[in-house]
């Protein structure tokens, strides 16, 4: 009865996170289909744009910003030094995980990764002014369909339809979603008359109740919003085949597993006097894990830092060195690219986090 009684917040947070994490995914893939098409500008004889370009893409949470990146340098549109700017910029998955239980810090973190990044772009452009021997890039890395219609939101005809002739998956997302917004719209936040977060992370402390439960309704209504609207060839492509299938079960794991081995450490071990003893090992492994082409490891590092155990020198060291999934189109095309733009960004980590360390932050 005591491990369940333990078990039950992880479990309730490590849900509630994958939601609120899924739903952004969401969001961000419905805005992707729309920005189709616009990466067609000339950017070849402009370096400056291609590196403002670049970082933009770096900060859109999730991996398709990335993806898009390494699209556009393997058809030489954009150079190496716009690649290591995306590439530094990315946080990958990660970014939805900081925004849903950092969400303070993201913003910083974002707004930090998107200046380091474009000052990086312009000095690695001094040094490498053009691409050679790249090949054609994957489409099936992309989750764009170039096929599928131009818009697909807010036609009173189509929504109709979609509820005459109304799909499983369709069904199964609005009762989620419609469930998930009951849950938080009408649970007054107390048990036994204590107060209950829908994310309790030391990080947060500081942060109002109230703001984060008015964050997850507009999260949830925006979501529940997209699942009316759309059409079921993006809910079964692009929401079932890229968000649920690819993405669900990996969150859940993650999100569930680090809690659960951080509340046991926790009982037994000092995590912040041990990393501020072995401070510049633990960025030296920060680093490290920062040059697995995955989302999911860095994860430990996020909840290390809202948990307070870690400084934000070393997680912003992470952020710079790590880019999800997105390059792992790179690493299957161009291992030279690959491993040139890993080394930049190792460089610019260390570099980073030892001021940060040394500036105490």
């Amino acid at each position: 009865m005591h491990l369940l009684h333990e078990l039950i917040p992880i479990i309730r947070q490590s849900l509630t996170i994958t939601l609120f994490v899924l739903s952004m995914m969401l969001i961000i893939e419905y805005l992707n289909i729309f920005s189709k098409g616009i990466w067609g500008n000339d950017l070849k004889n402009s370096t400056w744009k291609q590196i403002l370009l670049a970082a933009v893409l770096g900060i859109i949470p999730g991996c398709l910003g990335a993806y898009t990146a390494v699209s556009l340098y393997i058809h030489n549109v954009i150079g190496t030094a716009a690649l290591a700017t995306a590439m530094i910029a990315t946080s990958g998955d990660e970014a939805f995980f900081m925004f849903s239980i950092i969400p303070n810090t993201a913003v910083i973190i974002h707004i930090s990764l998107f200046a380091i990044a474009i000052i990086t772009g312009f000095v690695v452009s001094i040094f490498v002014k053009k691409n050679t021997g790249v090949v054609n890039y994957p489409d099936k890395h992309l989750e764009v369909h170039t096929d599928e219609a131009q818009c697909f939101c807010f036609n009173r005809k189509d929504i109709i339809a979609n509820f005459k002739h109304i799909t499983i998956l369709r069904t199964i997302l609005l009762l989620i979603m419609l469930i998930a917004l009951a849950v938080v719209i009408f649970f007054d936040g107390s048990e036994h008359g204590e107060h209950i977060q829908l994310i309790s992370m030391p990080a947060m402390e500081h942060a109002h109740p109230e703001w984060i439960r008015i964050t997850f309704i507009a999260v949830l209504a925006i979501s529940l919003l997209m699942i009316v609207t759309v059409n079921d060839h993006f809910l079964s492509h692009h929401v079932w085949g890229h968000i649920i299938k690819k993405h669900f079960l990996r969150i859940v794991a993650w999100t569930f597993f680090t809690l659960l081995i951080l509340s046991f450490v926790n009982h037994y071990i000092d995590l912040e006097k041990l990393i501020g003893n072995n401070i510049y090992l633990v960025l030296i492994v920060a680093v490290a894990v920062g040059i697995i082409p995955e989302s999911g490891p860095h994860l430990f590092f996020i909840i290390l830092f809202a948990s307070g155990s870690l400084p934000f020198s070393i997680l912003l060291a992470n952020s710079i060195v790590q880019d999800g999934h997105g390059s792992l189109p790179l690493l299957a095309e161009s291992r030279k690219g690959f491993f040139i733009i890993k080394a930049i960004n190792i460089a610019v980590g260390l570099l980073v986090g030892v001021i940060g360390i040394l500036s105490g932050i």
